[in-house]
């Protein structure tokens, strides 16, 4: 992810101008900042649906201002997709003790070989958007009954080659479901097959999605995984950019000011620990004890409580806490306390 900051200077190691993937209405093609690469977990609440837990990140530094940075403190290069193999080969190891298949979601500019190769030697199932002019690969065929058997491996990769764009123009082989997306009920029309992908390393599942405005290809590196599976996972993965709008916008990540290579590294991993020990506080939490939209009767009442709420709930929890335990040693008078609980609401 992209994140901008307000100090301005080549002392601030490791930003750079970068290509602003949301110009918005200004169109501003570039931004200054610090490109982070993030894993985090992503868990399913059983009332609000997908979140995402941040648990660690790299910092993205271009090759051609890296040079002070290996000098100073040692910090070689790496691309995007070797900063993101690194972080899967970390959380693989530190959970392979659950004895469970972990799942790996990504965008689908992390569907390349480097990426895809790490997760595969960590025994990562990976799920992420194919592109539509993707070099796909038939299934090998078995060999014929009484065909003699040829020394060597058996093949990897199919002969016939597989075009995306002309399964999806075919008219039949498409079904028809209804699926949980973003916490809804929606009906999909997709077609399914089987392939291999040679960035994959063999044999892919393949899932086509006919959408209003076109259609799109996602994969998943277990071809036993069902269409609800892959589908799911994708649509899971928008809980990280949740996680990227809540950083920015009620963490303040960027806007620290601090300019050194760790110093950097240091304020964005306790925002992304923060943000997800907050989480954890409030996973158990009513939602009443976490928002109240009284004060905003426009707002719909049932809305899952945002990031921002759940942080305003332990302000409130906090400073009440303070307030309760100072009325312990002196009782407050009944309009003192309306008057703390006034404050307390403007506070938080």
């Amino acid at each position: 992810d992209d994140t901008p900051t307000p100090r301005w200077g080549p002392q601030v190691e490791g930003a750079g101008i970068h290509h602003n993937p949301s110009p918005g209405p200004a169109g501003a093609k570039f931004l200054y900042g610090h490109i982070w690469v993030t894993i985090a977990w992503i868990v399913r609440h059983p009332r609000w649906g997908a979140i995402g837990l941040p648990l660690r990140a790299g910092l993205y530094v271009r090759q051609k201002q890296i040079a002070l940075l290996k000098r100073w403190y040692g910090v070689t290069f790496q691309t995007k997709l070797e900063l993101a193999a690194g972080l899967v080969r970390w959380v693989a190891d530190w959970l392979r003790y659950l004895g469970k298949t972990l799942w790996v979601v990504a965008d689908g500019a992390y569907a390349k070989r480097p990426f895809l190769k790490a997760a595969r030697q960590a025994k990562v199932v990976v799920v992420s958007r194919l592109r539509k002019d993707a070099k796909l690969w038939s299934v090998p065929r078995p060999p014929r009954p009484g065909q003699p058997k040829k020394r060597g491996p058996k093949p990897t990769y199919g002969k016939e080659r597989v075009s995306l764009a002309k399964r999806a123009g075919h008219r039949g082989g498409w079904q028809t479901e209804e699926f949980v997306l973003y916490r809804e009920q929606v009906t999909k029309t997709f077609k399914t097959f089987l392939a291999t992908y040679r960035p994959a390393g063999g044999l892919i599942r393949v899932v086509l999605v006919r959408e209003d405005d076109g259609w799109v290809a996602f994969f998943c590196t277990d071809p036993q995984a069902t269409v609800a599976q892959i589908l799911e996972a994708v649509a899971d993965r928008a809980a990280l950019e949740q996680d990227f709008h809540d950083l920015k916008e009620v963490h303040g990540v960027g806007q620290q000011q601090v300019r050194q290579y760790g110093a950097n590294v240091a304020v964005y991993h306790l925002n992304l620990w923060l943000h997800t020990l907050l989480e954890l506080w409030a996973w158990a939490q009513s939602q009443a004890k976490l928002c109240d939209r009284s004060d905003s009767p426009w707002d719909n009442a049932e809305r899952r409580p945002s990031h921002a709420d759940r942080r305003k709930a332990l302000r409130r929890l906090c400073v009440q806490t303070e307030i309760q335990s100072v009325s312990r040693r002196r009782p407050l008078s009944r309009r003192l306390r309306r008057l703390c609980r006034c404050l307390l609401k403007l506070v938080t």
